[in-house]
């Protein structure tokens, strides 16, 4: 059975490659699916067994390790659900193999980063349904497969209507139509278990749009009358990930040092840059799959978690030349008015391969959490609001910044998100606004990391918390010298009023300037320097060693440069030092020590 479907798809390789169009146009999915099933065929023919549940595993083993390109993986990820399903079975019914191929279904689709439908995955999710329903009436394996074969041919007719671009360019998936090659192999070779040739046995190909021509298969006579190539209809400078990427991960060959292998941050990394992401972890072995702009990046990304092997690497754009150049009909003016209308299909459908940076906001350096995939014992995740908060905060220890402040919280989301970002064994947030903590504290728990909340009220607290950190300590002293060093600190903030109120019997009018200690409002003014006095006042009324002014996007430097000549005479012993912080709605933001 599985021979047969691996014939019937070698025989019709080419036919498939001239269908590839997605994701992007390398022009090779009939050969990576085709190379991926010989692989699997070489795996169970020299480990042959009467037990279905041990020819399925041989089958996954040899497909995993042979898979190549985005379709080959997912090939390789349907047939890993379908093994593990039968695993423990000698003999298989029409139920058990409906159920494994639902199986299948469910592993490949979560094997992808960002499925879409309209592809392989699409035609193999719909036939393994009907399989399930159509298994409780029938115990007649070839009528169960009979039916398959006929849903994927339904379901691959209907990918151009879910894939904007396919139907553009007048093609079938291609991925999905190498999945319904191998489909009518295990009918032949169910109806025909003897193996006898015959030359009457006809692809039943789904139906193909005018521009391709269908083709007929027989065991004798491979496919001919190829069509003209569908990446012919799309433009080199397109593709944008133009490094299609495969490798092994051996993490037998790991060193006592490598790192514990996190899939989830892995593919965050990978995403970055790159598209098309597929990861496959096996026991020791990590298959992994991408398109990238950085090819460099992405072997750095994995080099800590073991050793790499079968590295191969193509660059995408120079096929896609070599493909329209061999293709008497293309036109570099035809391709280019196509391309237009195809990008432009591209975004209607939302593809959004790329996935989006998970930082947000002010313009900090990410670099840190970027570049150094190798896992630190400790990250640090802070929220400012101004780019000299988060500058500050990015000299001192913190690695991501989110945007954050009265107006800005950041979502449970973006903390998960920056959590998942950080290769780092332990990772300490500071939300630095009261209206924070609570949506850090539920990020902490949706993590499955060492992740602990040092509750910062302000951005005062959070910077005493980050200077109090040491990288030598543990996590607990940590935590602990953090949290003290936050309440060590006194917090002030000037603002202007929005109404007019009256609070601990102090009068407001809208527009005034106002003077925060801690969580009280202590003074108000329509001049800000006298509410910036009053407030450093009540500050330091009690002493302080150092004073930290942090200006806002308000403040003049007129009033700073008067302010700093203020404070220093009138408080010689202090400390005096100025940070231009960019805050918003904030003039001035003190921290008094």
């Amino acid at each position: 059975m599985v021979l047969t479907g691996a014939e019937c798809l070698q025989r019709n390789v080419e036919r498939v490659n001239s269908l590839n169009v997605f994701p992007v146009p390398d022009g090779d999915t009939g050969t990576n699916m085709n190379l991926t099933m010989t692989s699997g065929v070489r795996e169970l023919q020299s480990k042959q067994s009467h037990a279905v549940g041990k020819v399925a595993e041989a089958l996954s083993k040899g497909l995993l390790m042979g898979a190549r390109g985005n379709s080959g993986v997912i090939l390789s990820q349907l047939f890993r659900g379908f093994a593990k399903s039968l695993a423990s079975l000698e003999q298989v019914g029409t139920l058990q193999f409906a159920a494994a191929l639902q199986n299948g279904v469910d592993m490949a689709y979560k094997a992808v980063v960002k499925p879409v439908e309209g592809t392989i995955l699409t035609v193999a999710k719909e036939a393994a349904k009907h399989a399930v329903s159509y298994s409780r009436r029938t115990s007649d394996m070839v009528e169960l497969m009979r039916e398959i074969l006929e849903k994927a041919n339904e379901a691959l007719e209907r990918t151009p209507e879910l894939l904007p671009v396919l139907k553009q360019v007048g093609v079938v998936d291609s991925g999905g139509q190498g999945l319904v090659y191998i489909y009518e192999g295990f009918l032949r070779a169910l109806s025909d278990p003897q193996g006898l040739d015959n030359n009457e046995w006809m692809s039943t190909e789904a139906a193909m749009p005018s521009q391709v021509a269908p083709t007929q298969a027989s065991r004798d006579v491979p496919a001919v009358t190829m069509p003209m190539h569908a990446q012919t209809r799309l433009s080199t400078e397109a593709i944008e990930f133009l490094y299609d990427m495969e490798f092994f991960i051996n993490r037998k060959s790991a060193t006592t040092t490598s790192l514990k292998f996190d899939e989830a941050l892995f593919k965050g990394m990978l995403s970055r840059d790159g598209d098309s992401i597929l990861v496959i972890v096996d026991d020791d072995i990590i298959k992994v799959h991408v398109h990238s702009r950085k090819p460099g990046d992405v072997l750095n990304y994995a080099l800590p978690y073991g050793e790499l092997t079968d590295i191969h690497i193509l660059n995408m754009r120079e096929q896609h030349r070599d493909i329209v150049s061999s293709d008497p009909g293309y036109s570099s003016e035809a391709d280019e008015k196509a391309v237009a209308a195809t990008i432009t299909n591209v975004e209607e459908a939302a593809l959004g391969l790329a996935v989006p940076e998970v930082l947000t906001g002010v313009k900090a350096d990410s670099s840190k959490a970027q570049q150094a995939h190798e896992w630190a014992p400790y990250g640090i995740i802070a929220v400012a609001m101004g780019e000299g908060i988060a500058s500050i905060f990015l000299e001192n220890n913190v690695d991501v910044v989110l945007s954050g402040g009265q107006t800005m919280n950041p979502s449970t989301e973006n903390f998960v998100h920056a959590i998942e970002s950080l290769p780092a064994e332990h990772i300490f947030l500071l939300p630095n606004n009261s209206n924070i903590i609570l949506a850090a504290q539920q990020a902490a728990e949706l993590c499955e990391r060492n992740v602990t909340v040092i509750p910062t009220r302000t951005v005062p607290q959070g910077l005493a918390a980050v200077l109090a950190f040491r990288d030598e300590q543990s996590a607990a002293s940590n935590t602990d010298a953090m949290s003290e060093a936050a309440k060590s600190v006194q917090s002030g903030q000037v603002t202007h009023a929005v109404r007019d109120t009256s609070i601990d019997g102090i009068d407001i009018r809208e527009g005034d300037y106002i003077g925060i200690k801690e969580k009280s409002i202590v003074t108000s003014s329509s001049s800000l320097q006298d509410t910036c006095k009053a407030l450093l006042a009540q500050m330091l009324e009690e002493g302080g060693e150092l004073v930290t002014v942090l200006t806002g996007e308000q403040a003049s430097e007129e009033d700073t440069t008067a302010l700093v000549d203020w404070a220093r005479e009138t408080y010689p012993d202090a400390e005096l030092e100025v940070h231009e912080g960019g805050q918003p709605l904030y003039p001035y933001l003190f921290a008094v020590e």
